[in-house]
């Protein structure tokens, strides 16, 4: 499997989580599916998102029904690049991608499945 996002879309989303540090982001990916490949076309604020110190969340029973939504994006100010036990539990959609403190570049982003599987990230 492989996710496929912009330069742009990916710049915006560090410069986000630099900005907002040392709170939490989370936002949700917007997209497409086919097949083995995964193409993130768009970043969306969930409403009523709460963001902190050491947490984010949003209430999934606000979102719309919209069946292209394929995953969140959080950051972890911690600098972990792993999900934890609640990140893996409380998945949205087929992917989770996690940005890791110093919120840089690439070395600083990781995707993973719902089983915690690393999957790979493709810049177009």
């Amino acid at each position: 499997m492989v996710v496929y996002i912009s330069t742009e879309l990916l710049e915006s989303l560090l410069a986000y989580a630099r900005d907002r540090y040392p709170h939490e982001i989370l936002l949700l990916l917007r997209g497409s599916v086919n097949g083995e490949e995964i193409y993130i076309d768009e970043i969306l604020v969930a409403p009523f998102t709460i963001q902190g110190e050491n947490f984010a969340s949003f209430n999934p029973y606000m979102l719309p029904i919209d069946s292209t939504i394929i995953g969140t994006v959080h950051s972890h100010p911690s600098g972990v690049l792993s999900p934890s036990i609640e990140d893996l539990n409380h998945m949205y959609g087929v992917i989770m991608m996690i940005l890791a403190y110093p919120y840089r570049d690439i070395n600083n982003i990781s995707v993973f499945n719902k089983d915690g599987e690393r999957i790979l990230l493709e810049i177009v």
